[in-house]
């Protein structure tokens, strides 16, 4: 049976999706193409008209980064290394997971996997609208928990000042370079390297439409971890449900934005209700009430399900970035549930807890990207790559026949001619000569 929704938004996600801003692409291409073209000249003439920002350098020296570090309280510091405990030893535990291996497929026949860290990652912390630390953490640490030599860092300014709390966080997590720089002209700058900023080969972190674009658009270029878009919010929930704990909990994460997708599926009509009732309270006395309002007003949607089983079919067609499972059994959503960038299971777990302090990568997939991909995560920072060795002349030769009828098969006469030779070098195949007169060039296996 169909979902019946209390409450719709006036826009849609998959309208959202779909629309293209020419205002962002255009921006973002001519920003590109002329720090391409003239390096830091261009990188310091963006930064002065979009953030009013035009220092000396913008890259901290180290004088610069310790003085960031002494205007930072105390328990502020305190509390960054204990996330970064959280998310190292997370991050640890992943990498921990992933195996160099080399197996002897056939006698004499070596086949291997190494997984080698990529040389230099740009990670780019946001910073308009909030100093978010937890980028820091989440980008850099990472990457260097995967063994990537050198890392470099962009936050933007705040309000044309320092932002002394997310340098903290930068330099705690490994940054090898801290620039203040922010928004495409960050992103662009580490993608094609300038006089100043080096080249990177990956680039990884969230950012607004602009900084999204730009690392699209960059793509190939350089290597990215997502395409991120608005956060997204979806939590299942049955009549067993705190539908005040429900409201607090969508709400939380539409305050990251004026479009941020919040979704509430249950199998109880009076919890959806009272859902919708507690967020109508909370919202006339949240400071981020004019974000969340907005979000919950034009992407907000509450639905009613028959079982849960259909809330979690509902919820896997959604495939948000964030899945709360609010119900009597919250596990038995990972055997059922598929399709979700990061999944919270049970009322002591909050997805705020994934964005700031738990120790999982808040990095995630949206925009349904979550049906094929998973989030940021060691793994995004290393090579997968393989090593092949062959040490039995008898394994090659007859590696050479094989290879030599496969790709006749596909009419590769070349690649057939490599495998002839070796099956003649190692197993004395004889070869008949076709290449007119000169023995020594051309053949093909006797018939």
């Amino acid at each position: 049976m169909a979902p019946r929704y209390l409450k719709t938004g006036t826009r849609t996600s998959e309208e959202k999706k779909q629309q293209v801003n020419p205002q962002v692409q255009s921006t973002v291409r001519e920003v590109i193409e002329n720090i391409r073209a003239q390096g830091d000249n261009a990188v310091r003439q963006y930064s002065q008209r979009f953030d009013k920002w035009d220092p000396a350098s913008f890259k901290l020296t180290r004088a610069q980064v310790e003085e960031a570090m002494r205007k930072v309280p105390e328990q502020t510091i305190k509390d960054i290394k204990e996330v970064q405990h959280n998310v190292r030893t997370f991050a640890q535990a992943q990498l921990a997971s992933l195996k160099d291996f080399e197996l002897e497929i056939q006698p004499g026949v070596f086949l291997g996997q190494k997984n080698n860290p990529i040389d230099t990652v740009g990670a780019y912390i946001p910073g308009g609208r909030y100093p978010l630390l937890a980028s820091a953490h989440m980008t850099i640490l990472t990457a260097k928990v995967a063994g990537v030599p050198n890392v470099i860092g962009c936050t933007p300014p705040i309000n044309g000042e320092l932002p002394n709390a997310t340098i903290t966080a930068m330099h705690l997590a490994g940054a090898d370079e801290i620039f203040i720089l922010g928004g495409v002209q960050a992103v662009a700058a580490m993608a094609v390297g300038t006089e100043t900023i080096r080249k990177v080969d990956f680039i990884a972190g969230p950012g607004n439409p602009y900084v999204a674009e730009a690392k699209r658009a960059l793509f190939g270029e350089v290597g990215i971890d997502l395409l991120a878009g608005p956060t997204e919010v979806l939590i299942v929930a049955d009549e067993r449900a705190d539908p005040y704990t429900v409201a607090t909990d969508l709400l939380s994460q539409a305050e990251h934005g004026p479009d941020t997708p919040a979704i509430l599926i249950t199998t109880s009509e009076d919890l959806g209700r009272q859902t919708i009732e507690h967020v109508d309270k909370l919202l006339l006395n949240l400071t981020t009430a004019e974000l969340a309002g907005t979000s919950w007003r034009d992407y907000g949607e509450v639905a009613v399900v028959e079982n849960i089983d259909d809330a979690y079919a509902l919820a896997d067609e959604y495939a948000s970035e964030h899945v709360q499972i609010l119900t009597e059994n919250p596990r038995e959503a990972l055997d059922k549930m598929h399709n979700y960038g990061a999944i919270f299971l049970g009322e002591r777990t909050c997805v705020s807890y994934g964005d700031k302090c738990i120790g999982t990568n808040h990095v995630l997939p949206t925009r349904k990207a979550a049906r094929y991909t998973g989030g940021l995560w060691v793994g995004k920072f290393l090579r997968t790559v393989t090593y092949q060795e062959v040490r039995s002349n008898e394994a090659s030769g007859k590696l050479g026949q094989l290879c030599g009828r496969a790709a006749r098969a596909e009419m590769f006469e070349g690649h057939a001619r490599s495998g002839d030779l070796r099956a003649h070098k190692f197993l004395g195949d004889r070869f008949e000569w076709i290449d007119g007169d000169d023995v020594q060039h051309g053949y093909r296996p006797r018939r």
